[in-house]
């Protein structure tokens, strides 16, 4: 027998406050856009706007005979103001440290990740309309465009919140949008050791590598917190050093002084003007970098990457999608191809084994926080083989009871093939010692 259906939970009064403000704002966006100008208005301060959006509401609400609180209607100038200047119902969730993904599938279903947990809101846009309005708000601020002949798109916010967008017709269900949020707190090593992600060992020997002027390759999958690691490990590099970025849509935050950001374009309604991050690489080793920081090597432009590790640019850094670093070498080797060259087997080998100094795997484990799982090194090469040594790893032990993973970073005991190049900056006896 079937159970009777369950009666539905009384409503909350937050959610009662909410439904009013929305409704109320569903009635009275009509006859405020006839007395304010929107155009105008996107130009005066949130603080002005403010001032002349709720002049104007009194009149409006009481023509309307709509009843609000004093709460109410400071909420619904706030929902007015985020829909004509802001990002509309995203602002909220923006705001929320707590948050650090925002995933929108469509106008009626976002979820949220928290602590590694994804849940879904009670937040919505309008309909299709407005959330392409937001969509289309956030590329025209970087110069990018997002249509039925480009229907996807890699942008980001005014924070440097990374975002992706796709759009009906690949988007069946309405536009579906990625938002990684910028965290303003800095994530370095010693945060990370704080927060059990790395061990202290493991901390001395990335930050021995970093300062050594490694070549160093970070790999994990995606959201495993793979640029979270790049931008902590730029923090090894010199302030007196000459470094250039290259990213499709620029997130690093380097707190070097002397840096330089680069980032591809599209092509425009022609089809023409596209600047690849092969492009950006070539056209880097002509600036005189010190260190070539990479957002993430995705393609062709691994080759180019590869030769400026090894001309000259040691220290630089990128990150690549794949699960384990034997993988992450695979992969490399594959994009090397995607760039058209037909080079032998161990010729290619070659060239990564001599460019590649350490490969750092990052990944976000089932509880939810992430985790470096392995530092290995590159050896160098047995007949048509790259060889690695595994310097630390992550041991699964189990669990506690709140569901949280336990484990030790153990590490190899073995001595850093990179032990030399660490002598040279007076750092091999420090890090002989973290491996000990």
């Amino acid at each position: 027998m079937w159970d009777a259906e369950p009666e539905a939970a009384p409503a909350k009064p937050e959610d009662l406050g909410r439904a009013s403000v929305e409704a109320a704002a569903e009635v009275i966006r009509g006859p405020l856009t006839e007395q304010i100008d929107v155009s105008a208005a996107a130009k005066l301060s949130r603080g002005e706007l403010a001032k002349q959006i709720t002049e104007i509401l009194s009149d409006i609400l009481r023509s309307k005979q709509i009843q609000l609180n004093s709460m109410e209607q400071r909420d619904l100038v706030t929902l007015l103001i985020n829909d004509m200047l802001g990002l509309g119902p995203l602002e909220a969730l923006l705001a929320d440290e707590s948050i650090t993904d925002i995933m929108i599938n469509g106008p009626y279903q976002i979820y949220v990740e928290r602590k590694g947990k994804l849940t879904l809101t009670d937040i919505r846009f309008r309909d299709n309309q407005h959330l392409m309005g937001v969509c289309t708000r956030i590329v025209n601020r970087i110069g990018r465009r997002v249509d039925e002949s480009s229907p996807m798109c890699d942008a980001r916010l005014e924070d440097g919140s990374r975002v992706n967008i796709i759009i009906p017709p690949l988007a069946l269900d309405g536009a579906s949008v990625s938002i990684r949020k910028f965290s303003e707190k800095k994530i370095t090593l010693e945060v990370m050791t704080s927060q059990n992600n790395i061990s202290k060992s493991m901390e001395t020997v990335l930050k021995i590598a970093g300062r050594s002027r490694l070549n160093i390759l970070i790999s994990g999958g995606t959201g495993s917190g793979k640029t979270t690691l790049l931008n902590a490990m730029s923090r090894m590099v010199d302030t007196g050093e000459r470094v250039v970025t290259i990213e499709d849509a620029a997130e690093l935050q380097l707190q070097q002084p002397h840096v330089v950001r680069l980032e591809t374009r599209p092509p425009n309604l022609e089809g023409r003007g596209e600047i690849t991050m092969r492009d950006l690489v070539k056209n880097a080793l002509r600036m005189r970098p010190d260190r070539i920081i990479l957002g993430e090597i995705r393609g062709g432009e691994a080759i180019d990457m590869l030769q400026a590790m090894n001309t000259g640019h040691d220290g630089s850094m990128c990150t690549i999608h794949a699960n384990n670093p034997r993988e992450a070498l695979t992969r490399l080797e594959n994009m090397v191809s995607m760039a058209g060259f037909n080079l032998p087997a161990k010729a290619m080998r070659q060239q990564i084994a001599s460019a590649v100094d350490l490969i750092v795997q990052v990944s976000r484990m089932r509880d939810g926080k992430r985790r470096i799982t392995s530092v290995t090194e590159v050896v160098g090469m047995e007949g048509e083989v790259i060889t690695t040594q595994e310097l630390f790893a992550f041991r699964f032990k189990g669990e506690d009871q709140d569901g949280n993973l336990i484990g030790d970073f153990e590490p190899a005991g073995l001595r850093p093939h990179f032990s030399e190049k660490a002598s040279y900056f007076g750092l091999e006896r420090p890090l002989v010692e973290a491996m000990s």
